[in-house]
Parts: structure tokens; sequence; C-alpha cells
């Protein structure tokens, strides 16, 4: 009898740009999907293939517990046969706030904080009573932040200057708002002296408030005449205002516009834990709970295999096998009480993906966005081999994936294409690898590094002195001007404290383009977000005499039945969700009224569905033409001016947040790992944008562990040799060629590269 194949069989996949795909998946392999950024690999392998998945498993469920789980909508194709439950790793940032940490994202805490609370000494109580958000485990004085944020009044007050001058920098308490006019009024400041000029006891009246015990009243104007009002100094009133409270509830004050006007520094009490030092008094043999987070996670495994206590030794073999998945994945380096926030992208991910590995579980699909991305090649082997451990663990691992060497591995590679966005959409090759080779796809094998042996003159420098961020060891570094400089390294090796952090402290002119997700809606479009769509309605306004609100699905101009979504919902009830072309506008999302105007032979539907190609002729705005032609530049020239960025891949968005960047006007532009999403045909596009820039002469730095843009540099700096404590160096400064001559981790790659890439 001959043995049944055990596959998953796809048919008529239509969603996005998918022309009616039909496919076969072998399931307990490695399957690698690749093509062009845009060209469809996610709308298979996510919007298709995940998305049934999820919603079949849901159906397991009763109608009750359903009803409160996400709701999927069966995904537009014919037929999806033999899907397994699928866990998927996707690329975008691993969520949770500002108190996240490597423990919590990793649920370790709740079981360190058991731990302590069964074996620590002097024993305290409960587990939650170790943790800085209980009511007895947070510090007084902090309130469980680990940091005290206070006014500073360097940068609240220019003492040069008069009240009436705007001596007080923070605007809801300079003379633009009450207070600030209250102050000039009330008469216990003189409104046009300069506050140096102030006798010491108004200086202090005015910065700190009246000496403790005694209140001064002075009144405040209002239509009922003057009100006493209590003054209580700019300082204290700016903390009680802007400090002890939810600042995010406020209207016309930020978050950023807070911090920019205070300092930040560790709480004294607590020593940036955040805990309440009773509860540091309890330890482990010799470490209380505060330290054991600070561990490295190496030292940290060394400790737990010392615990002999039979309920600690319990507890301890629970946390044993997470922390040491962290080790395994090359994370020893970090500590639980890491922030999830400050990790790289390359850490970010591993740290993700080793949050998935404990699982006993088998028959399970694994889906992988980019799991190269944030890695250096030489941290890619050793998550090859992490792949091929899930896979004999008899699951099916599907990758979507641009590097060579996971290709290599692959069992099977389906590559999309041929083009990206409508020219994409198709299965240009499935098989193995020796007949990629063959094939008329974007991905080459016989692939050489071309090294820049012609780097431009450097006349002048960045310079950073003694930088000790993070795990930067007191390094200075003179980073050459008006040349394109790649920073490398390993993970964890200091490239985003150096560049992120140190080098913008110092530039704070810096345009940064970070590997940060934009804000994404299905309202959202490229007009939109590059700023251009209030021009294109003033056009349309101009031309017909409307108001320019009828030419917006936000305003006016929304068709009356769906309300600018192009699309309804209709209430199905228990049902699966589904959503359906509105009948009134067809999809277009506006109303009749609006698409009876023309401006040159297109209403305003018909001029959003121009590609960005074909804008660059219809318009003749110089504004317009400047930011479309931003777009074109980084390769995005096949999307339509209306099409949502909510639709865009993985690639697309980080070359438009690209876009948007390089329509400002800058000197030094420092990018956090552009080549992220990207096929290899793509980086080529990418780099002469940056060679154009650099021409032009701007600085262009960007953090990079992909050897194609290295080689391209005119100038490389590595940091490392390795990751954590091991970090922080800088060993290696040079031009690509001088690079082959040495004997680091990203040379030894570099000069991999320059040799002929066959198999």
């Amino acid at each position: 009898m001959s043995e049944i194949k055990d596959e998953i069989i796809l048919r008529g996949l239509k969603e996005n740009n998918l022309k009616n795909v039909d496919l076969n998946i072998p399931k307990e392999k490695i399957i690698v999907f690749t093509g062009l950024s845009g060209s469809g690999k996610s709308s298979v392998v996510f919007d298709t293939l995940a998305t049934e998945s999820r919603r079949q498993m849901t159906l397991n469920y009763s109608q009750y517990v359903r009803y409160r789980m996400p709701r999927y909508e069966r995904p537009n194709a014919d037929s999806l046969q033999n899907l397994s439950p699928v866990v998927v790793v996707e690329q975008r940032p691993a969520g949770g706030n500002s108190r996240s940490t490597v423990g919590t994202y990793m649920d370790i805490h709740p079981l360190i904080r058991l731990l302590f609370s069964r074996i620590g000494k002097p024993s305290i109580g409960s587990a939650s009573d170790f943790s800085s958000q209980s009511s007895f485990g947070r510090c007084p004085k902090c309130n469980g932040f680990g940091e005290v944020i206070a006014p500073d009044p360097n940068k609240i007050i220019d003492e040069n200057k008069s009240l009436r001058d705007y001596a007080v920098k923070f605007k809801p308490l300079s003379p633009s708002g009450w207070q600030g006019r209250w102050m000039m009024t009330g008469g216990l400041f003189d409104p046009d002296l300069p506050v140096k000029d102030y006798s010491e006891e108004k200086r202090h009246l005015l910065l700190y408030g009246p000496p403790e015990g005694e209140r001064v009243f002075a009144p405040f104007h209002t239509k009922h005449g003057p009100q006493e009002h209590e003054w209580d100094g700019l300082l204290p009133r700016f903390t009680r205002l802007y400090i002890n409270r939810d600042v995010s509830k406020l209207k016309q004050v930020s978050q950023d516009d807070v911090l920019a006007v205070s300092t930040r520094f560790l709480c004294s009490t607590c020593q940036g834990s955040g805990l309440n030092p009773k509860v540091l008094e309890c330890r482990i043999n010799g470490f209380n709970i505060a330290e054991y987070d600070q561990l490295e996670l190496t030292e940290l495994l060394e400790e737990l295999t010392k615990i002999k206590d039979p309920m600690g030794e319990s507890i301890a073999q629970q946390v044993i096998p997470r922390v040491k998945q962290l080790v395994d994945m090359g994370l020893g380096y970090l500590s639980l009480s890491r922030k999830m926030g400050t990790l790289s992208g390359g850490e970010a991910q591993r740290v993700k993906i080793a949050r998935h590995l404990g699982s006993s579980l088998n028959n399970i699909t694994y889906i992988f966005e980019e799991p190269t991305a944030g890695l250096h090649p030489e941290e890619v082997a050793m998550l090859i081999q992490m792949l091929k451990s899930i896979k004999d663990g008899h699951n099916t691992v599907i990758v979507i994936e641009h590097d060579l060497s996971v290709i290599k591995a692959a069992d099977e590679i389906i590559e999309m294409g041929p083009g990206a966005g409508a020219s994409g959409g198709e299965v240009v090759y499935q098989g193995k690898l020796e007949g990629l080779k063959n094939a008329k796809a974007a991905t080459t094998l016989n692939y050489k590094l071309t090294i820049n042996k012609h780097p431009r003159d450097i006349e002048s420098y960045f310079t950073i002195k003694k930088a000790s961020n993070h795990n930067l060891k007191n390094i200075s570094v003179n980073i050459p001007k008006n040349v394109l400089v790649s920073i490398c390294g390993v993970s964890g090796s200091g490239k985003s404290s150096f560049m992120l952090e140190a080098f913008p402290e110092r530039y704070p002119e810096t345009i940064m383009v970070g590997q940060g997700s934009i804000g994404i809606s299905s309202r959202s479009t490229l007009a939109t977000y590059m700023g251009i769509m209030d021009d294109i309605r003033s056009i349309f306004s101009k031309e017909t005499g409307r108001p320019a609100g009828l030419f917006s699905f936000n305003s006016s101009g929304a068709c009356p039945v769906c309300k600018g979504k192009g699309v309804t919902a209709p209430d199905v009830a228990f049902a699966d969700p589904v959503t359906i072309p509105c009948e009134a506008c067809g999809g277009t999302r506006y109303s009749d009224e609006a698409l009876s105007y023309r401006y040159q032979g297109k209403n305003i539907v018909e001029m959003l569905d121009l590609t960005i190609d074909d804008a660059m002729n219809y318009f003749k705005e110089h504004k317009i033409i400047k930011r479309v032609n931003t777009l074109k530049d980084v390769g995005l020239g096949y999307l339509t001016l209306g099409q949502t960025t909510s639709s865009l891949s993985g690639g697309e968005v980080q070359r438009l947040k690209l876009a948007s960047h390089l329509q400002k006007e800058g000197q030094i532009y420092l990018l956090d790992e552009p080549s992220l999403g990207l096929h290899t045909k793509d980086n080529g596009k990418l780099l002469n944008v940056f060679q154009h820039l650099v021409t032009r002469g701007n600085s262009v730095i960007i953090i990079e562990h992909n050897p194609d843009f290295i080689a391209a540099s005119d100038w490389v700096i590595e940091l490392g040799p390795g990751g954590g404590k091991q970090g922080g160096h800088i060993i290696f400064e040079g031009t690509p060629e001088e690079m082959l001559n040495a004997e680091t981790l990203t040379a030894k790659w570099l000069k991999d590269g320059v040799a002929e890439h066959f198999m």
C-alpha cells in the first residue's frame, strides 16, 4: 500500500494580491517562503493559512467562550485542507508596557517570586508581596517605578528673561496659559524683571514656594472679580500637576513635553528595583530578589542549581528550562530585569522564539516572519539549528525569509512573485534548493559581494567621547561625516546603546529612522502618511469650487452608507464575522457627489488609484512631486496613492518610514537596520538612495548586519567582541577593504561573501 503524503492543501487563494494561487505544503518540513517585498508571501502565510487555522481552532470551544475570543473572518479562498494548529512568531515588537521585562514576558518572574516567598530568609509572606506592583511590595518613594522623575529648574526656567518674556519655558505655566498670566498679575512677582535679578527670597518663592508651614495667596482675576488662590511654587506645582498624575489623560501636554523639562534618576530608597526595602532584606544564598533580577542569565542558572531545599528545588526546576532556553538562543548575557522595550530587534526576536520553544506539543505549524531580522550572520547558524530542532519534534516550520543561509537550509522553497503589488501574487517556484538555480526566480544562489574599493575621502568627524550607556566601556569614537558609515557587531554588542542613545545625546539634530511600527489603520493611506492628501484635496477644491472636505472619505465626502470605510460588516450574531464591499459606493468609500467632480480627467478615486510611478506624470505641484519622488526612490513605485498602510508588508512599511523621513531636509540620517524585510534584489535600490543622500552632502549612518550594505559603505565600525558584558568595545574601524584583513566576526562573513556563494 502506497504511503499517504501528509500535506497542507490550499486552493484558490485570493487574499490581497494573490491570483487564485494553489499550493501543497508538505508537513514536518522546513518551508521557506521568499520573494520580493510585497510579492504575496504574507498574504499566503498570515492572511490565509494562519487566519484559517486560528478560525477553525476557535470552533472547538463553546459558543459562550467563542464570543469572548478573537473572531477571525474566513479568508478569501476556495478550500483549505489538513491545517494544523499554528504558533505565529511575527516581526512586530514584543508588546508589553513600560514595566514589561524579560522575566515577565517569559513568565519567569512569578516563579522567582514564589521561590523567594517559600525559601527566602527572613520570610516575608506571599509571592505577590515580592512585586513592585503590590501595595506592600512597591517602594514608597518611587511608587514601584525604580526611578524618580523631578522637574529640572535649568530646563523649566530661563533666569535671564522676565516672566512676561517667557522665562518659564514649559508652555502650560508660561504667559500663554492662565497660570502664567496669574503669576504676572497676582502681585507676588515683578513680571518685567529678569528672574536672575530677583532677591534670593523672591526667587525661592517663585521656584519652591513659601517656607515650610507658611501659606501665600495671590488674587486670580476672573469675570466675577479677583479670587484668592494659593501660590505653592513653580516646581512643586509642576510636580503635582504633571508628574504625580497620569499625563496621558491631559489634553494639552504629552509625556514627552513633561520629560523634556525633567530629570530622571535612580530611586535612592530602592536602588532602582522599585521594591520596598523590607522586601529586599529577604535573601536566598546571599542574593535578594532584585539582585536575582540583575544577574546575567548564565549566572542565574548557576544560582538556581545551587538550591537544595526540597520545595525550593522543585520550583527552581520549573525555572531552569525557561532560562536555559534563552541561554541556548545566545542570550545568556541578558538579565530578567532587562526591559523588553530596550532590546534590539534581534534580541526581541529571539526572546519571542524562546517563549514558544518550551512546549512538548507536536504536529504544530510554527510560522516565523523573518527570524533572522536583527541577527548577525554568526548568529543565524544557531537559529537554523533551532528551526531544525522544532521540525525534529514532528512539527511543520514555515519561514518567511530573504536570508540565503536559511533558504539553503530549507527542505522546500516557495518563491512568490514575479514582482510586487499588482505584479506579484503568483507562485514563481516551488521545490528543492537545486531547482532554484535554474528557475526564473528573483532569488539567486550564486551571489557575490562587491566590496567598495573606492571609498569617499574623509575630511571631518562626529566625535563621541567616553560613552558609557548600558554596556559601553567608556568608548571614544570618531565617525566620519558626509560618507556612508555602517555600524555592525553581534546582538547585544552595544550598537543601539552607542548609536540610538549616545550619538543623539551629542547630536540631537539627527534624523532617526528606527524599527518601531507606524500607526496603521484602514483609513490611513500612502497619501495621508506622506502628508500630501490635504494638497490633493485642495487641488480638487480649487478646480471645482467645492469645499476640500468633500474630497475626504473621513469628512463630508464619505459614502453615507459605509461612512467612508468602503466595506460593511453586518451583524451575523454568533457566526464568523463577514466583511463585504459596500454596495452603495462599490468599495470606493466616497459619496456619488464627491465622485462626480474631476481634475485632469480623473475623479478622486481614479486619482488615488494611480501608482506612485504614474503620479509623477499626473501632478504639477512641486511639493507633491517631491514627496511622491521619495516613495519612488525607495522602490515603492508600484504601490498606489490610495493603498492603505494596514495592507503593507514588513519591508514596505520599513521603506515607507524611510521615505517619510527623506522628505525632511537634514544633514545626519541614522537608520536602524534599513534592510529589514527586503529581498536581496531590493537592497540595491535602497543603497542607491543612501549614496544619493551622501552625494547631496548628507551624512548617512546605518546600523546593519547585512553584508551587502557593509561592503558598500565608505567606513565601518564594529562593536563587540560579544554581547552583554562581553560587548561594548570598539573592535574595528576602517574601510570595507581593510576589514577583509581583520579577525572579527563580521570580517569573517565579509570574507565568505567575497568568495563565490554557490551550492
